[in-house]
């Protein structure tokens, strides 16, 4: 059985190709800048991407996830001198007190309730001044207007429950927000993100489309924080893929290939007469 067939939807994973992995990417690029020669934490790191490409920039990066068969996978699989996984959670992080730079956190907090465990946890391990950057899901736009249940989702947060906690135990917490759409992806602090104008249609219409957030992101600290502008990270590479496996997929079906070979003799005879 393949790695897909096992696949829950849980946890992003690398082989698959969709608009959850340019959203997912555009966070830990966000995340990159702002960890150059760092000490970084990633929470809940998962199959370990995430914490691997923050490695190419940071001093020192810690992935640290519930599953231990997920940190020895990943710790097999990402090999660097500055990089290695832990087993812990996120309200018990297996790490010493105030010793992390940048402490990053990516769609971790609605798989749990212990939001005050997990805040209370990320002060303790943070050096003074040093850097949380967390998001999560905005239960209005991900789960309300949709109508749908993330299974795997124990409780999610709106908007104002989100930059409440964050400002519980931040003295400075800035909240941006992310929507993907077509493939790419935008982050940006929050009027800038409600003022941005999006348009689509055709040749017969073209008209405004609203852009909803989907994903509620807070930078926090206790200093004073770095303004990050609005930006955007194009899927390309990750859609070429998609288009690439769709393809793959229909010429490796049962059907495709009994219709090739239906019609390989047509099209022989047809090459022939037209010689």
């Amino acid at each position: 059985m393949g790695k897909k067939n096992q696949w829950t939807g849980e946890r992003l994973e690398t082989f698959i190709y969709a608009d959850t992995a340019v959203d997912h990417l555009h966070r830990y690029a966000m995340a990159l800048m702002l960890s150059e020669g760092k000490t970084v934490v990633d929470i809940a790191s998962g199959e370990g991407y995430g914490s691997a490409i923050l490695a190419t920039k940071a001093a020192t990066v810690i992935g640290v996830d519930i599953d231990a068969q997920a940190v020895a996978q990943a710790s097999k699989k990402y090999r660097r001198n500055n990089l290695e996984y832990r087993t812990g959670s996120a309200a018990a992080m297996p790490i010493d007190d105030q010793s992390v730079d940048v402490l990053v956190s990516f769609e971790t907090i609605e798989h749990h309730d212990q939001h005050e465990e997990m805040f209370r946890e990320i002060r303790r391990v943070l050096k003074p001044g040093g850097l949380l950057i967390m998001s999560s899901p905005d239960k209005k736009y991900y789960t309300d207007i949709p109508k749908r249940n993330n299974p795997f989702h124990i409780k999610e947060l709106y908007l104002e429950e989100f930059e409440a906690l964050s400002r519980q135990y931040f003295p400075h917490a800035d909240i941006y927000l992310q929507r993907g759409f077509n493939g790419s992806s935008i982050i940006a602090a929050t009027q800038e993100f409600l003022s941005t104008q999006v348009f689509t249609g055709d040749f017969d219409a073209i008209g405004k489309k609203e852009l909803l957030p989907l994903y509620n992101i807070v930078v926090a600290s206790d200093n004073p924080l770095p303004k990050i502008p609005l930006f955007l990270f194009d899927g390309e590479v990750i859609i070429n893929k998609m288009q690439k496996e769709s393809v793959d997929y229909v010429r490796n079906s049962t059907s495709f290939r009994l219709g090739n070979s239906l019609l390989s003799p047509f099209i022989f005879i047809k090459r022939l007469i037209h010689k």
